[in-house]
C-alpha cells in the first residue's frame, strides 16, 4: 500500500477504497480458560491464560475467511492485546500465540484478505473493566487488583455481576486505577517523578515493555505479505492528564457510582466516600448518592502507598485527616498548561514508529488518536508511511441502543439533529471533519475509519425474537451512506465468531458482531448468521484507475452509482465489488463509454474507460 494526496493506492497507483471488519470482539479476552467477562472463575489468575483461539480456532478459519471474502470485507483490523503477548510476566512472551497469530494471517491471505494488527485496549486492562494490558502492569505500580471493587478503583463485569449496565465500562477511564495507569504510561516522568519500578522510572518501564511486546509481534509478522502494518494503541486515554481540578467530576464519563478524582484517590487509600450515582437510560441523570468503601479497604498492595501521595498531590495531617494539596496538579508542568495529544501522545507515537521500524521497516503504521481529544494535535509527523485511524459511531444509536430515523446527535457538539435529510448531512459532515483534520493538520495523510458499527441488540434485542433486523439495517445504512458521501475507508466493529444472543461479543455485554451462531439457521449457507447484511454487503469500488468522485448505493432500489476521474497513465481496469448477495439474479450495467466484464467467481466488475 502507498499513499498519494490523501488516498491509499496500490502498486499500480490505483486509488483504493478499503472495506472490512474488526476481527474480533472476543479477542479482548482469553480463550483458555474462557475469559468472557460475565465469568468470574479464574479471573485473577491472569498469568495462566492463553489467547490462542482468538479470533477463532485455526480449524474454523476457512469458514470465517470464506464468509468475509464473499461479503467483500477484505481488509481486516486484527485485534490483539498486550496481555495476549506478555501475560505471564514482564519479558515473558507467548511465542505459541505469536505463531498462531501468524498462521491466522497467512490463512486470511489465501482468501485475498489483507489486514493490519490492532494492539487493542479499553480503559487499560481487563482488571480495570476493559482489556489490553497484563495484570502485572497494575501490580508493578503497587495496585492490589483484588480490591478494586471494594475501593471503587474500577468496576468490572466479573465483579459487578450479570448483566452489566449499558456503557458502564467507559466510566472506568475516570476511576483511580485506569486514570493512574494511563497518567503513568504517558506522563509518569512529569507527574510521578518519584515512582520507579526496579529502579526504572515508571513511564519508561511501562512504555518499554509495551513497545517491546509489539516488536515481538512485528518480528513474527514480518514477511507475511498480506499484513500491511500495525496500529499504535487503540483509543489512547489521557488518564488525569490535563484535569484542572481534582475536586470536580469527570463530565461525560459519569455512569454508575461516579466519584470525583479526589474521591477516587481517597477511597483507594481506605477513606469511605459518599459519591453520586448516575444512570444512562434515555439520557444521563443523577439518581442519588451512596457510601462506598465503608470497610476502609485499600486499592494498594500491602506495604505500598498511594502513588499520588508519594508524589505530593495529597497527604495526611497530624489528626489523620487527608488533605488535598494540589487540586490542579495534573493541569500544568512547570507552570505551562499541558495538552495530552501534543505533549504526551505525540512523543509516544514517534517512539513507537521508530522502534517498530527497527524490526519491520516496511510496516505501515495506523495511528489511533484519543477519542476525547481527536483534533490532530499529535501531528504532523515526518513520515510517509502512516495512516490516520480515527473511530466514528452514530452516537445516538450507540448511546441509546435504539434507532429512530428522525433522530441523531452530532458527536462534535452533542447537539440533537432532527429529520432524515438533516441527519444525512450531519453524519456526512462529522466524517468530513475527520478528513479536514488530516488535510489541515496531518499533511493530508490517508484516513481510515478504524471502528464504525451499531449495537445489534437494538430496541431491547427485539430482532432476536422476531428475526426482523430492519432497524439494524437502516441504522447501518445511514452510517455507510456517510462513509460513501466522503469516499472513505472503514473497518466495521466487529465480527465475533463466538457471538451469541445472551452475551453478545463476550465482553462487557457489548453486542456489535455482524455475525452470530444464534442467527445461523442454515450452516450450509455462507450468509446464514449474518446480521444487517442488506446494508453491510453492498457494492463499492475496490481499485479505481483514477480519482473517485462519487459513490452511492440505494439499499431499497439496489442502485449503485460510481463516478471517477480517469487516469490516462494507467491501463489497468477499475475494479468494483458487486456482491451476489444483493444481486442473486444478476445485474444490469450502464457505463458512459468503454467496456466492462464480470468476474462472477470474485464478484468483481472490471471496467476500462475508452
Amino acid at each position: 500500500m502507498n499513499s498519494n494526496d490523501g488516498w491509499i493506492t496500490d502498486e499500480n497507483n490505483r486509488c483504493l477504497i478499503l472495506r472490512g471488519v474488526n476481527l474480533g470482539g472476543s479477542s479482548k479476552v482469553p480463550f483458555k480458560p474462557d475469559g468472557a467477562t460475565y465469568i468470574m472463575e479464574k479471573f485473577y489468575d491472569y498469568r495462566n491464560v492463553s489467547f490462542i483461539g482468538r479470533p477463532f480456532p485455526l480449524a474454523e478459519s476457512d469458514e470465517h475467511f470464506e464468509r468475509l471474502a464473499r461479503w467483500g470485507l477484505t481488509f481486516l483490523r486484527l485485534v490483539i492485546t498486550w496481555e495476549a503477548v506478555e501475560h505471564s510476566g514482564p519479558g515473558q512472551y507467548d511465542n505459541e500465540y505469536l505463531d498462531y497469530l501468524s498462521a491466522i494471517a497467512e490463512k486470511a491471505g489465501q482468501y485475498g484478505i489483507n489486514l493490519f494488527i490492532d494492539p487493542h485496549q479499553d480503559v487499560w486492562s481487563r482488571f480495570t473493566g476493559g482489556d489490553g494490558a497484563p495484570g502485572w502492569t497494575l501490580e508493578s505500580a503497587g495496585f492490589n487488583i483484588r480490591n478494586f471493587k471494594k475501593t471503587g478503583a474500577a468496576l468490572t463485569h466479573q465483579e459487578y455481576g450479570d448483566p452489566l449496565p449499558w456503557f458502564l465500562w467507559p466510566s472506568n477511564a475516570g476511576r483511580l486505577a485506569c486514570a493512574t495507569m494511563f497518567t503513568l504510561f504517558f506522563a509518569g516522568n512529569d507527574f510521578a517523578p518519584k515512582t520507579f519500578v526496579g529502579g526504572e522510572p515508571v513511564q519508561e518501564y511501562l512504555q518499554r515493555h509495551y513497545i517491546a511486546a509489539m516488536q515481538q509481534v512485528a518480528g513474527h509478522i514480518k514477511g507475511i505479505n498480506n499484513i500491511v502494518g500495525m496500529g499504535t494503541l487503540n483509543e489512547p486515554d489521557p488518564g488525569w492528564i490535563g484535569v484542572k481540578d481534582l475536586l470536580k467530576d469527570n463530565g461525560v464519563r459519569k455512569n454508575g457510582p461516579s466519584p470525583t478524582p479526589w474521591q477516587g484517590i481517597l477511597m483507594g487509600s481506605g477513606f469511605p466516600q459518599k459519591v453520586e450515582i448516575w444512570e444512562l437510560k434515555k439520557g444521563l441523570k443523577k439518581t442519588g448518592k451512596e457510601l462506598l468503601n465503608a470497610e476502609g479497604a485499600s486499592a494498594w498492595l500491602e506495604g505500598r502507598n498511594c502513588i499520588w501521595r508519594e508524589n505530593g498531590v495529597w497527604d495526611i495531617n497530624e489528626k489523620g485527616e487527608p488533605r488535598l494539596l494540589k487540586p490542579d496538579y495534573f493541569s500544568s508542568v512547570n507552570s505551562e498548561k499541558v495538552a495530552f495529544s501534543r505533549s504526551y501522545l505525540r512523543p509516544f507515537i514517534k517512539r513507537y514508529i521508530t522502534e517498530i521500524r527497527k524490526i519491520h521497516p516496511d510496516a505501515t503504521i495506523f495511528i489511533d488518536s484519543s477519542p476525547l481529544e481527536d483534533d490532530g494535535s499529535w501531528g504532523p509527523l515526518e513520515d510517509s508511511n502512516i495512516i490516520y485511524e480515527p473511530h466514528w459511531y452514530d452516537v445516538a444509536v450507540l448511546a441509546l441502543k435504539s434507532f429512530k430515523p428522525w433522530f441523531a446527535i452530532d458527536m462534535r457538539n452533542l447537539k440533537i439533529v432532527i429529520t432524515p435529510h438533516a441527519i444525512r448531512r450531519s453524519l456526512a459532515s462529522q466524517l468530513r471533519h475527520l478528513k479536514l483534520i488530516s488535510k489541515n493538520k496531518l499533511n493530508n495523510i490517508p484516513v481510515h475509519i478504524g471502528e464504525m458499527g451499531i449495537p445489534m441488540n437494538l430496541n431491547d434485542a427485539a430482532a432476536y425474537k422476531t428475526g426482523d433486523f430492519s432497524a439494524q439495517e437502516k441504522a447501518m445504512d445511514r452510517c455507510l451512506r456517510a462513509v460513501e458521501d466522503n469516499l472513505m475507508n472503514v473497518t466495521f466493529w466487529n465480527y465475533t465468531a463466538d457471538n451469541d444472543n445472551a452475551h453478545g461479543d463476550q465482553w462487557n455485554d457489548e453486542d456489535f458482531s455482524i455475525f452470530s451462531r444464534d442467527q445461523q439457521d442454515n450452516p450450509s449457507d455462507i450468509n446464514s448468521g449474518g446480521r444487517a447484511l442488506s446494508a453491510i454487503v453492498r457494492p463499492y469500488p475496490r481499485a479505481t484507475n483514477g480519482e473517485p468522485l462519487h459513490v452511492s448505493f440505494d439499499m431499497k432500489k439496489k442502485e449503485f452509482i460510481f463516478k471517477y476521474r480517469h487516469n490516462d497513465d494507467v491501463t489497468l481496469p477499475t475494479e468494483i465489488f458487486i456482491p451476489d448477495f444483493q444481486y442473486p439474479n444478476g445485474y444490469m450495467v450502464t457505463v458512459s463509454d468503454g467496456k466492462w466484464e464480470k468476474d462472477n467467481n470474485s464478484q468483481i466488475l472490471k471496467y476500462w474507460h475508452s
